[in-house]
């Protein structure tokens, strides 16, 4: 009797851990969908659209209130755009994890 039931709990345990790593597999599967892949790597869309409305705001700001002397307006543009970069690089966190280890080869 109790062997029968170590042998229950041991397959209840199983089935528990089956159903954890099919539920990350499915939270995994469903936060790729929300991911895009740029130059080889994986961008969360709603801060890739962030980041370029962020980006493309300060850039004309900075173009638009430049004076009207030839070359003015494209360094106004230019500092506008580095503001946009700065800013959304503190904004938007990155959510790669690296993991370090040895390597071998």
């Amino acid at each position: 009797m109790d062997k029968k039931h170590n042998e229950i709990m041991k397959r209840m345990e199983d089935n528990k851990h089956k159903q954890d790593n099919k539920l990350k597999e499915d939270k995994k599967h469903i936060e790729q969908k929300k991911n895009i892949e740029i130059w080889e790597d994986l961008v969360h869309i709603k801060d890739l659209l962030i980041a370029l409305l962020i980006c493309v705001s300060t850039t004309f700001f900075g173009y638009f209130i430049a004076p009207n002397e030839p070359p003015k307006p494209l360094f106004f543009g230019l500092i506008g755009a580095i503001i946009g970069f700065i800013i959304t690089s503190i904004i938007i966190n990155p959510k790669r994890e690296l993991v370090e280890g040895d390597r071998e080869g």
